[in-house]
C-alpha cells in the first residue's frame, strides 16, 4: 500500500484521544483470555447499530495468556465491533513468529481490516507489507509508536513508551526516590525497554534493569525478592504491569517491606492497593480505549475513509497517572474491567 498517495497534507494536528473517547457509547462485552487461537467475538453480541454492510476485522496481537491487561483491551475492541456492525476475530501470541503467522492467516481469510501490536516490529514487517499489498487495511496500537508509520500503518493508537518513562522518573524524583530496580518482563519487547530507558533517562538516582520471566509469576516473585534482599539500598520498585506488581507487593513483603512500589498499567487489584497505599502511583494508558479505536478506526476508514491523527500522528491514549487524588473517580470503571 503506498500510503504517500492517501495523504494531502502533513501539518495535521494530532487527534486528541480525549476527544475519540467521546464516542464510547457503548458498554463492553466480558471476555477471556484470547489464547493463541483465533476466536470470533464480535457475532457474541447485537447484531450492530451501524447501518453500515457487515465487515470483519483480525485484532492480533502480543498478548500472552493469562494476562488481564488483554481482557480490557479486547472489551474496547468488542464494544466499536457492536457499534459498528463488525464480526471481531481476536487471537494472540507473544512469540513474534507466531503472532506473524497469525497476520498471514488472516491475510489468507481476506478480512476487511487488520488492527495490530509491533512488540516485535521486525517479525511483523513482511507481513504487514502482505497485508498492505493485497488492499487490507492495517492499523497498529498499544506498541509500535516508532515503527508503525515506517511498516506503512494507517494509524496508531496508544502511549508513547519513551514519555510515559521519562514522567515516571520525574514522579520518583518528587517521590524523594534515590534507587530503583525496573522489572521487565520480557526482554527484547520495544515497548517495555522503552518504558525504563526513559526512567533512567529522567530520574535522578540510580535505576537498575531486572529482568524476570514473565510467563512464571512464582519465578517473578522470587527474582524480584532475592534483588531486594541483596540490594537493601533500592527504596522503589517500577513494575510496568498490573499482575506484576501485585506480585511484586508480594516481593516487598517477603524481603521486609522497607520498598515502595509504582507501576505501569491498571486492573482492579492494581485500584484497589492504590486505595490501602502498597502502590503508590499506577500510569494508565487506556487500553479500552486503544481497543475500542483500533477496531473504530477501521470502520470508518472502510466507510468514510477518514485517516486517525490525519494519518501523520499517533492517538495517544496516555500517560495518565492514578494515584491517591483521583483513584475513587477510576475504581468505578476498573469494577467493570473497563480501566
Amino acid at each position: 500500500m503506498d500510503r504517500s498517495s492517501h495523504h494531502r497534507s502533513r501539518g495535521i494536528v494530532p487527534v486528541v484521544a480525549a476527544a475519540a473517547a467521546a464516542v464510547l457509547l457503548v458498554a463492553g462485552c466480558s471476555s477471556g483470555s484470547g489464547g493463541k487461537k483465533a476466536e470470533e467475538s464480535g457475532n457474541e453480541v447485537s447484531a450492530g447499530k451501524a447501518g453500515t454492510p457487515r465487515m470483519t476485522v483480525a485484532m492480533i496481537t502480543h498478548g500472552a495468556p493469562g494476562d488481564t491487561f488483554w481482557d480490557t483491551i479486547r472489551k474496547g475492541a468488542q464494544a466499536a465491533a457492536a457499534k459498528d456492525n463488525v464480526k471481531l476475530v481476536y487471537s494472540s501470541d507473544p512469540s513474534g513468529p507466531n503472532q506473524s503467522n497469525l497476520v498471514q492467516n488472516a491475510v489468507d481469510q481476506k478480512v476487511d481490516g487488520i488492527a495490530v501490536t509491533l512488540a516485535k516490529p521486525d517479525a511483523m514487517k513482511a507481513v504487514v507489507a502482505q497485508a498492505e499489498q493485497a488492499g487490507i487495511p492495517v492499523v497498529g496500537f498499544n506498541t509500535g509508536v516508532r515503527d508503525w508509520k515506517k511498516q506503512g500503518l494507517l494509524a496508531y493508537f496508544g502511549q508513547d513508551e519513551s514519555i510515559a518513562g521519562e514522567a515516571f522518573g520525574r514522579r520518583l524524583n518528587e517521590a524523594g526516590a534515590k534507587h530503583t530496580a525496573c522489572v521487565i518482563m520480557e526482554q527484547g519487547h520495544v515497548a517495555l525497554e522503552a518504558r525504563c530507558a526513559g526512567v533512567k533517562k529522567t530520574f535522578q538516582g540510580r535505576t537498575d534493569i531486572l529482568y524476570v520471566n514473565g510467563t512464571d509469576m512464582p519465578s517473578v516473585k522470587s527474582t524480584i525478592t532475592a534483588k531486594l534482599k541483596q540490594d537493601s539500598s533500592i527504596d522503589y520498585v517500577t513494575t510496568l504491569g498490573a499482575p506484576f506488581a501485585m506480585t511484586a507487593i508480594q516481593s516487598i513483603a517477603d524481603a521486609g517491606g522497607k520498598a515502595e512500589l509504582a507501576t505501569f498499567d491498571l486492573n482492579k487489584d492494581a485500584v484497589g492497593a492504590i486505595k490501602s497505599g502498597k502502590i503508590q502511583w499506577a500510569v494508565d494508558q487506556q487500553p479500552y480505549l486503544q481497543g475500542y479505536l483500533a477496531v473504530d478506526s477501521l470502520w470508518l476508514y472502510k466507510t468514510n475513509g477518514n485517516y486517525s491523527g490525519g494519518g501523520e500522528a499517533p492517538v495517544l491514549t496516555g500517560p495518565a497517572f492514578v494515584d491517591k487524588t483521583n483513584v475513587d473517580k477510576i475504581a468505578e470503571f476498573a469494577a467493570k474491567g473497563t480501566r
